[in-house]
């Protein structure tokens, strides 16, 4: 580990690796800073561009841009209540108050060092917890992966809490496209319509983009606003946070940190997630309470603080065992796989160096972040000036771009387009896309497993409930599959009474 270590380190500090970190940092800020978009968007729009780069430099891009959105959704929360992100919404209730009172200095300030702090801490747990993690996932084999991807699915519940029927649905239907191209076992073609692009199966990137990028756009192409007003001078007072309010919010910038990582390591959680309990967690232990929601600063350090600790957390169970633990780190798996890098311990052995890299490189995209958070809070405003008229179109054409850059098929442009449609429609009825976006990504590994297994068991799947870590995983699904629906029942009864 230790030399792994010193390679990624010394592969970060390459001219190349750190110009990379810088643009997808700048990049992530700005793409969270603009309403609407994402940062699961950010990251599908430059997955991509990376695909001819070489793989250390691609991901430390990737991981830029992850830790750079997820911040920038603030900006926009604390000047103008327009959450810029979903991660961002609990920000913006006292951000917006501090701006009102005349301190959205102050507020932008405590938010890039929480931001920055979280994003750290949750890096170092990275680095500690996934070599350990890796070495538990050289025990696994068909039976083991099958039940993983299996619990991995089960996440398609806890994420469709708001409408459990719609996500199901909505899981279904991308179980069903996920099983498009040649059978594994049998060699026939399915589903393919006579396209030679869909033999190897549905291409996971045109579908991402489509379903993340492309639909905003259309969105974004409808709404009556053409650009966000910002009133002049906005920014009067110091960014720089002062001692005193390092001292108020020290505490619940760490125990912030600390629930953002683990909700970043359970799979199905995310950002979001993360920001709601950090900031009840920080009002519950507040010494006064009562200055929640009227311009708390210890308001904006909670939230922000934890949904940036989600970044290294989710990566987590992404890079050691290849369950997403949220809707960005499922399409940062493809970004892995595109590059031929597959979960698991190989990552931490074969691939070691470039896994090391990526992991080092979190910390310097959250140093990056903190230093453009505080010197460029003033111009990065000017971003949420861009019309919708222009945003749009440049969306669309990057969308286009990177759908066909990846294998020079048009067939993946089509497909980007229909998926574009079809998250256009789901956005309508309010159908939660993250389903779809598991589907695709575990549907093909639980059915590989599922036809090994098999063949390994001698045709029966009663033999892996033998197997130690096989019950482990099968308690683990009982337990969330329980969890996911006593919660659900507990939302369709508070929104009866």
């Amino acid at each position: 580990m230790s030399d792994l270590l010193i390679q990624g380190i010394y592969n970060v500090f390459s001219v190349g690796n750190l110009f990379f970190i810088i643009v997808g940092t700048i990049l992530g800020i700005i793409i969270g800073a603009l309403p609407g978009l994402s940062s699961t968007m950010g990251v599908a729009l430059l997955i991509p561009i990376t695909f001819k780069m070489d793989p250390s430099a691609g991901l430390c891009m990737l991981g830029a841009v992850y830790c750079g959105s997820v911040y920038g959704g603030s900006i926009t929360a604390i000047l103008l209540r327009t959450p810029g992100t979903s991660a961002s919404v609990a920000t913006a209730w006292d951000g917006y108050e501090l701006t009102k009172k005349g301190f959205a200095g102050r507020a932008l300030g405590i938010s890039t060092v929480a931001s920055t702090f979280g994003g750290l801490f949750s890096a170092i747990c990275l680095l500690l917890i996934a070599p350990t993690l890796a070495r538990i996932s050289l025990r696994f084999g068909p039976p083991e992966r099958l039940f993983l991807a299996i619990f991995g699915l089960t996440i398609i519940i806890t994420i469709s809490s708001e409408s459990l029927f719609k996500g199901l649905i909505s899981g279904f239907f991308g179980m069903a496209i996920a099983v498009t191209g040649i059978d594994i076992i049998s060699g026939n073609l399915r589903f393919i319509w006579g396209q030679a692009g869909l033999i190897d199966g549905m291409p996971l990137i045109p579908a991402l983009i489509g379903l993340v990028s492309m639909s905003q756009a259309m969105v974004l192409i409808e709404t009556e606003r053409t650009k966000i007003q910002v009133s002049k001078n906005i920014i009067r007072d110091r960014i720089m946070p002062t001692i005193a309010d390092l001292r108020k919010t020290f505490v619940t910038i760490i125990r912030s940190s600390v629930i953002g990582t683990i909700i970043g390591i359970i799979p199905g959680a995310g950002t979001d997630i993360a920001s709601f309990f950090g900031y009840s967690e920080a009002k519950r232990n507040s010494r006064h309470p009562e200055e929640f929601g009227k311009g708390s600063i210890e308001g904006v350090a909670g939230p922000e603080a934890a949904n940036n600790a989600v970044t290294g957390g989710s990566l987590v169970p992404m890079l050691t065992l290849g369950i997403p633990g949220n809707s960005v780190s499922a399409v940062f798996l493809g970004g892995l796989l595109i590059h031929g890098l597959i979960p698991g311990s190989e990552l931490f052995t074969k691939h070691g160096v470039v896994t090391y890299t990526l992991m080092v490189s979190l910390f310097l995209s959250n140093i990056a972040m903190c230093a453009f958070g505080l010197i460029g809070a003033k111009t990065f405003i000017k971003v949420v000036k861009i019309p919708t008229n222009i945003l749009s179109p440049l969306i669309i054409v990057l969308s286009v771009i990177g759908s066909y850059a990846l294998r020079n098929n048009i067939i993946d442009v089509v497909i980007m387009f229909c998926f574009g449609i079809l998250g256009y429609i789901m956005e309508k009825g309010k159908y939660a896309t993250a389903p779809i976006i598991l589907a695709l990504i575990l549907g093909p590994m639980a059915e590989k497993e599922l036809r090994r297994s098999l063949l390994i068991l001698g045709g029966s799947i009663f033999p892996a409930f033998q197997r130690p870590i096989c019950i482990i995983l099968i308690l683990l699904i009982i337990l969330s599959l329980s969890v996911s629906f006593i919660r659900t029942i507990k939302l369709m009864k508070q929104s009866r009474t």
